[in-house]
This record gives C-alpha cells, sequence and structure tokens, in this order.
C-alpha cells in the first residue's frame, strides 16, 4: 500500500509568520518522511483582494524561498504554483456547477472577508471555497492540514465530492482534516484572542519569520499579559501568557506543566525573554538559508519549474476523469 497523499498550500500574500511556521510548515516537514506531500503556493486565490503585480510576483518567490528555507524539500515532497496548474481552475469551474448558492452563503470566512473588504466583494470572495474543493480533489488527497478557520471549507470540499461522487460513481477520494498538534493556533502577541496574522497591521502583534533577532526580541517584550507575574497557563484568564506558553512548548517539546515548574517564582521579563530567544534561535537556520535561496532564482524556478510537470500529471489525470464522467468530448 503507497503512502497517504496530502495537499496543502499558503496563499502569497503578506510575510509568513511565526504562526504560518509553527502551526502549519514546520508539521509539513515532518509529514514529508511519512506522506506523499503536495504543497502549492496558492497564488490564484490571492486574487481575490487587488494585489500590486510586482509585490505578488516578488511575494510568491520568497514564499517558495521559505518553504525550502524551513524544511520542505523538493526531492521529497512536490512544492508547485497553483497558477502554474490550469487543471486548477479547470475543475474549479465544473464543481461551481455542482454547489449550492446556500452552501457558499453559510462559509464564515466570506462573511469575514466580505467586512474587511467591503469595497470589493467580488464573485471569487465567494467561490474560493470551490477553487479550494478543486486543490485538494485534484490530487486525490486523504488528508488535509487544516485549522480551526478551514474545517467549514474542508466539509464542503467532502460534500461536493460526495454529490458527484452519487451522480456519476467514484471518481474523488474523500479527504479528512489532518488537525495539527501544539500550537497549530498562534495567537497575536498584541491581541492574543485573535489568531497571528501575515496581514495584521497592529504594531507588534506577529512575528514574521524574516524579522532580525532585535525585532523578534522587542515584540515579545511588549507582548500583552496580565497583572498576575505568574507563569501558568490559562486561556480564559491569561490568554496573554497562555499564548507565549505555546510557542514555548511548541519549540521546546516542554509540557506546559514543566514551564510553569521552570518558570515558578520568576516574573514575566524573564519568561518573554525565553520565549524570545528560543524563537530567534528557532528562526536562525531558516533565515540563514532564505538569505542564501532568495540570491538563488535559477535555483527556485528550477523547483516550480519540476513541481508543475508533477502536479500536472497527477492533476490532469482527475480532470480527465471528471470530463469523461460529465459528457465532455475528448
Amino acid at each position: 500500500m503507497g503512502k497517504k497523499v496530502i495537499l496543502s498550500g499558503i496563499q502569497a500574500t503578506g510575510n509568513l509568520t511565526l504562526g504560518n511556521y509553527l502551526g502549519a510548515i514546520n508539521n509539513w516537514k515532518k509529514m514529508q518522511e511519512d506522506y506523499q506531500c503536495n504543497y502549492m503556493i496558492a497564488d490564484l486565490h490571492t486574487l481575490t483582494i487587488r494585489n500590486n503585480p510586482e509585490d505578488l510576483r516578488k511575494n510568491t518567490l520568497e514564499l517558495l524561498a521559505l518553504y525550502v528555507s524551513a524544511g520542505i524539500d523538493p526531492e521529497k515532497s512536490n512544492i508547485f504554483l497553483q497558477s502554474h496548474v490550469p487543471a486548477h481552475a479547470e475543475l474549479a469551474w465544473v464543481l461551481n456547477c455542482y454547489t449550492y448558492m446556500g452552501e457558499l452563503s453559510r462559509m464564515t470566512q466570506f462573511k469575514d472577508k466580505s467586512a474587511k473588504h467591503a469595497d470589493n466583494i467580488n464573485s471569487g470572495l465567494f467561490t474560493y471555497p470551490v477553487l479550494m474543493a478543486s486543490d485538494i480533489l485534484l490530487y486525490q488527497a486523504d488528508l488535509v492540514p487544516v485549522g480551526e478557520d478551514q474545517k467549514q471549507h474542508l466539509e464542503l470540499t467532502r460534500d461536493i465530492a460526495n454529490r458527484f461522487n452519487a451522480i456519476y460513481g467514484e471518481t474523488f477520494k474523500i479527504p479528512d482534516g489532518y488537525i495539527q498538534g501544539v500550537a497549530a493556533r498562534v495567537m497575536g502577541l498584541q491581541e492574543p484572542k485573535s489568531k497571528m496574522s501575515k496581514s495584521s497591521t497592529i504594531p507588534n502583534d506577529a512575528i514574521f519569520l524574516k524579522d532580525e533577532p532585535d525585532v523578534i526580541l522587542k515584540k515579545f517584550k511588549k507582548s500583552v499579559t496580565d497583572s498576575e507575574n505568574v507563569v501558568r497557563f490559562d486561556t480564559e484568564n491569561k490568554p496573554g501568557i497562555s499564548n507565549l506558553m505555546s510557542i514555548y512548548s511548541a519549540i521546546t517539546g516542554k509540557s506546559k506543566e514543566d514551564i510553569e515548574k521552570e518558570f515558578e517564582g520568576k516574573g514575566y521579563g524573564d519568561f518573554k525573554t525565553a520565549v524570545a530567544e528560543c524563537v530567534i534561535s528557532e528562526l536562525r537556520p531558516l533565515q540563514e538559508k532564505y538569505k542564501e535561496l532568495i540570491q538563488n532564482p535559477d535555483y527556485l524556478e528550477k523547483i516550480y519549474r519540476d513541481g508543475a510537470r508533477k502536479a500536472t500529471a497527477i492533476s490532469e489525470n482527475t480532470l480527465r476523469d471528471v470530463y469523461q464522467k460529465i459528457g465532455l468530448v475528448s
């Protein structure tokens, strides 16, 4: 029996954060040993908002360099740009015809993003989950690493696949969610009840993977805590400290109980410095590798060209089957 298939991706907008690293990419790195992994840069998904074209091209290549710098090995995983594989957009159109308006209107991310971009509520924003379903189903993915905010989209993907299979026979594998472990949801340093976001405009709220060590230290020192001055895990009453503990735990492997004992009798200043230092140490090799890769555009181009070839070969098999079943002339 072959390895199970994984599909995941990140949009090519903004700077990647510590949350993206601990909640997604670091887990992807571990998964590539045991699964057949397909990791895309979701550049088509970025088009639901207006992008500066040069910034989008730059962000896409920087994200590719960060994937590899973080340990995603192009020899073990297939890394590709979504827009380089035409089957994503082609299957999305077909699946749009098997997805109901009521289903899409219930998507909470559409409501949230519409509120943030009230001047640009476009149809792509509405049908975004169908393109996501296409991404997943093209590769016959067994598992999709998802955070809490993507569970609803995965459920819709399963519904669409089951509906299509019921009409035309077994076509799509029904994917399951692969729920991340510790620190799957890193929160903001200034808004610890909201997920750390690469599009955050709040000063010092997000740690970006390219932040210099002195910037990382400063941001942690300014992180929001509480007046108790006791390092204790309590997400309800101590969201700031609990978030720092989750970050520290994810990097060091220490349990929450061990962290509480380690910093018993010590103030928040000591704890914030310790968290900052472990983050700086964790990101140092990634940052050094990134600086090398971003100066080597030929190597990055080879990765995405090779990835596109592999992804196209897989995705076209699925698309051909779909076209045949719905009656399009071959």
